[in-house]
């Protein structure tokens, strides 16, 4: 990791990015995004049905296009994607600009959803200009670790938390000869990290949502982490919590003993 602790350079793209990325799922508003813009976030990764983000992106990219990261994708198989390069073209229209910086194969469950023709499709756009960095966002861990010590990839979008540090022993050991840009997401594992699990004492000390996310941040092998939070206050909160940098070692330990209890009790969806 490079420079300091809020921005580095996302692995082997060369591209420069603040380490806070900004996510508009649960629809935070255009005026939050653009406090996002004025605090220097420059990641952002959307859907195409995120309408606010799409909006806001199309508006500033108009004159400053190389400020802003952009990050894109369209689903596996599994969820009836057919044509990858009929949703990159529409996202490229979408959002107004000649090229997508990473573009990414989403939800990726298994290897046998991303097949040799998808990895030469990805390639392709690549190769044509109209994307910088391509990647995958996935839940198997072993299987980012393995395209990862193959090269395969410049971007991989994983679930690291307190509560699943998986990649740390799955991922993170492979990643040094190629260096593909990591991005976290689920910082507060879907806000579970924010409550108290069962069997926490009641006098015990609860994470906020800004040491989640400097938890992930602590980690030199990540690069960005995702956030999405649903108002401004919630993106003011995460932003001021980033400038006290990373977390000290007791503060570490305490939320991989937070994590452990979280993890423990068990969710039928995780």
């Amino acid at each position: 990791m490079n420079q300091d602790f809020t921005h580095t350079t996302l692995g082997n793209t060369g591209i420069t990015v603040h380490r806070l990325g900004l996510s508009a799922t649960y629809r935070p508003g255009k005026r939050t995004i653009y406090r996002a813009l004025d605090e220097g976030l420059n990641y952002f990764f959307c859907y195409g049905f995120d309408t606010q983000m799409t909006s806001v992106l199309r508006d500033v990219m108009k004159y400053k296009r190389d400020n802003y990261t952009v990050a894109t994708g369209a689903y596996n198989l599994l969820w009836g994607h057919l044509n990858l390069r009929r949703t990159l073209e529409k996202r490229l229209r979408q959002l107004g600009t000649d090229y997508i910086d990473v573009f990414l194969f989403l939800g990726v469950m298994k290897e046998k959803h991303f097949p040799e023709y998808v990895r030469k499709e990805l390639s392709r756009f690549r190769e044509e200009g109209k994307v910088r960095g391509i990647g995958i966002s996935t839940h198997n861990r072993k299987f980012a670790g393995k395209l990862a010590a193959e090269g395969a990839l410049d971007v991989i979008m994983i679930r690291y938390n307190a509560a699943h540090r998986g990649a740390e022993e799955d991922i993170f050991p492979y990643l040094k000869q190629y260096n593909p840009g990591v991005v976290g997401y689920t910082a507060t594992r879907w806000r579970y990290l924010l409550k108290r699990p069962r069997g926490w004492p009641k006098d015990g000390r609860i994470p906020t949502a800004g040491m989640c996310y400097r938890f992930v941040l602590s980690s030199p092998n990540v690069h960005v982490c995702l956030t999405a939070p649903s108002n401004s206050k919630q993106l003011e909160e995460n932003i001021a919590a980033l400038r006290e940098g990373p977390l000290c070692e007791e503060d570490l330990q305490f939320m991989r003993n937070f994590g452990d209890a979280v993890h423990d009790t068990k969710k039928w969806f995780m």
